[in-house]
């Protein structure tokens, strides 16, 4: 028998994903989301290596924005219908809840597709 509805299973598959493609974005994108001239590293006086700083930043593009804001907002709008999935109301309430969701987010039905594919109301991230 399954613990979980098979909407609530749905719905953690897609945050799962969601937040994969966030997390991609988020590693691509250039360190300043606007331009920024960026600063100086400090070189050590004994080694004159020089650490710190950053490379300016010619910022993100009006795309790369976009996309970010899309996929955050995706992430947040699945968060929330995980969160107040009406599933939660028919366990005790005596950290039965809290073991339940740790459970949901290891499920292997709620786990995100790894072979390319890409679940519904989840788009790829552009590139």
């Amino acid at each position: 028998m399954n613990l979980f509805p098979a909407d609530l299973l749905d719905l953690q598959r897609r945050l799962h994903q969601a937040r994969h493609a966030f997390t991609e974005l988020c590693a691509a994108l250039l360190w300043s989301a606007e331009p920024d001239p960026g600063w100086p590293g400090q070189k050590h006086p004994h080694t004159d290596e020089v650490t710190g700083g950053r490379a300016a930043s010619p910022g993100w593009t009006d795309e790369q924005k976009a996309e970010h804001a899309r996929l955050l907002a995706l992430v947040r709008e699945l968060s929330t219908a995980v969160v107040t999935h009406e599933h939660w109301a028919t366990l005790p309430q005596d950290g039965t809840v809290v073991t339940a969701r740790s459970a949901l987010k290891h499920h292997p039905d709620a786990q995100p597709v790894t072979d390319g594919a890409v679940p519904a109301g989840v788009e790829p991230a552009a590139a």
